[in-house]
């Protein structure tokens, strides 16, 4: 036993790097050893790029564009989190309505659902901004500098120093500027045009210092990162499995059509023929054009970013050799194994219904809101307080946020239940416009009108616009 023992365990060290090797590529952006592939993707003209370049530029227009729009004197889009304000497409919500936020994000990602149910994820390869930004600024800039603009692909010699650290140069210069129209976002164009021509970044260092991390990020992001945002950090591709369904359209290889796949055989000089084999000539135009480095005729994959770039390499090169084009197109798996496409199916009908439901809730409650909001705080230190006279005493702060533009007085008339009467220092009170404003109330009531302690009551409050307002709150007592 003591013999045997050592020599079995040299046997399985010895052993276990072969078993611990892998067959292949764990991912595309990484070696047979583990070490990093850089991708440098060969550009392939065609229908789609073009297409896929001209909406590229129109959303990067927007992008920056949009934090100068406004509508009614505020800003088309904000989301203001120190001030707890939030501007969506000319519709101003506040920290109190979180149902109407919550139905706008629930919104937002069934609409992502059912977009990706009938059209597969054509918001990676034609809206996200890392592929956008990746794909028409920062890769064409690469180009550029190493020498290989129009064409993509590796550069054919070694890349000069001064050329990589001009192009760094670039990547910072485009980042900054992006990190400033990301912050607008969430200040304000006109906030931020001050902080940069009228403050130094210690009169704002927090702005400055998110300028700082997203430009950064952002450098990180496209200058070394690249496509493994797509690959590893994004949860999408992984969510695919169940976002889309058989009948999705997905970007495939038609297996049926190209395999066996063979090399181009040649008769003559003049006249390339194809030997009695599939269409695919297994040129791997569709590999070296892949952003992600994989190779679409292995099937569905979770780094597939629905770009077409394999679409328009497989089309050049079928016209270039007299065959059909399509080898690699939109399809689905169903239509990919002989079924019928159906545009009806269960995923496709339930999310608009649903989806539908959200906004036609979520339309009544905005068209129906009133006009300022209430809320009643509990001051701190004693839940409640037992006067001379048997009444039952709480502090309150009562918080007023006038949603209108234009200042509005808010008074209180009346308190349910009747037996509750309420102390203020003030009749009515002058809320500014777009503004808050909180008065402190005291709220008495019998000791015999508690049940359990507790004794539900709402304050009844009515603006000088004619609209009213019931808010809820608990007295606590003996």
């Amino acid at each position: 036993m003591t013999t045997s023992e050592p020599e079995s365990r040299t046997e399985a060290t010895e052993a276990a790097p072969e078993l611990l090797k892998a067959k292949g590529r764990v991912l595309s952006t990484l070696e047979n050893d583990g070490s990093r592939r850089w991708i440098k993707p060969r550009v392939s003209s065609g229908s789609l790029h073009t297409r896929r370049m001209w909406f590229a530029a129109f959303l990067i227009f927007v992008f920056t564009v949009l934090p100068f729009v406004k509508v009614g004197g505020r800003p088309l889009l904000l989301i203001d989190i120190l001030n707890r304000e939030f501007i969506i497409f000319g519709l101003r919500l506040l920290p109190t309505d979180t149902l109407l936020m919550a139905l706008l994000m629930v919104s937002t990602f069934l609409g992502i659902f059912f977009f990706t149910a009938l059209f597969g994820r054509v918001w990676c390869g034609w809206a996200c901004p890392q592929t956008v930004y990746m794909e028409f600024v920062f890769r064409p800039i690469e180009r550029l500098f190493e020498g290989t603009w129009g064409r993509g692909g590796a550069p054919r010699g070694k890349v000069a120093g001064w050329k990589t650290a001009a192009k760094f140069a670039v990547y910072f210069v485009i980042s900054f500027y992006l990190a400033h129209t990301f912050l607008a976002y969430f200040v304000g164009v006109d906030k931020l045009i001050t902080w940069i021509w009228r403050s130094t970044p210690l009169e704002h260092p927090i702005a400055f210092g998110i300028i700082a991390l997203v430009t950064v990020a952002m450098l990180f992001d496209f200058g070394y990162f690249r496509e493994q945002t797509c690959i590893i950090a994004c949860p999408y591709g992984r969510f695919q499995s169940v976002l889309l369904d058989r009948q999705s359209s997905i970007v495939a290889y038609h297996a049926q059509r190209g395999e066996p796949r063979g090399k181009l055989k040649k008769k003559s000089a003049e006249l390339p023929i194809l030997a009695p084999q599939g269409d695919c000539i297994d040129c791997g135009n569709c590999v070296t054009t892949c952003p992600t480095g994989i190779d679409i005729r292995d099937g569905l994959q979770l780094e597939c970013i629905n770009c077409t770039q394999c679409i328009d390499a497989c089309d050049a090169v079928m016209t270039k050799i007299g065959k059909p084009i399509g080898l690699i197109r939109y399809s689905s798996q169903a239509r990919d194994e002989g079924e019928r496409w159906h545009l009806l199916r269960p995923r496709v009908i339930v999310y608009p219904l649903i989806l539908t439901v959200l906004l036609s809730v979520f339309g009544i409650l905005v068209a129906t809101r009133k006009s300022f909001e209430g809320v009643m705080l509990r001051n701190p230190g004693l839940p409640f307080q037992v006067e001379a006279n048997g009444e039952v005493v709480n502090s309150f702060r009562l918080a007023l946020t006038n949603r209108s533009d234009e200042a509005d007085t808010i008074r209180i008339v009346g308190v349910e239940p009747s037996t509750i009467r309420f102390e203020l220092t003030t009749d009515s009170f002058e809320v500014p416009a777009n503004g808050d404003r909180t008065e402190g109330i005291r709220l008495f009531a019998p000791k015999n009108a508690f049940v359990g302690g507790r004794l539900p009551a709402r304050i009844l409050l009515e603006s000088s616009r004619g609209d009213e307002r019931a808010v809820s709150c608990t007295i606590v007592g003996p």
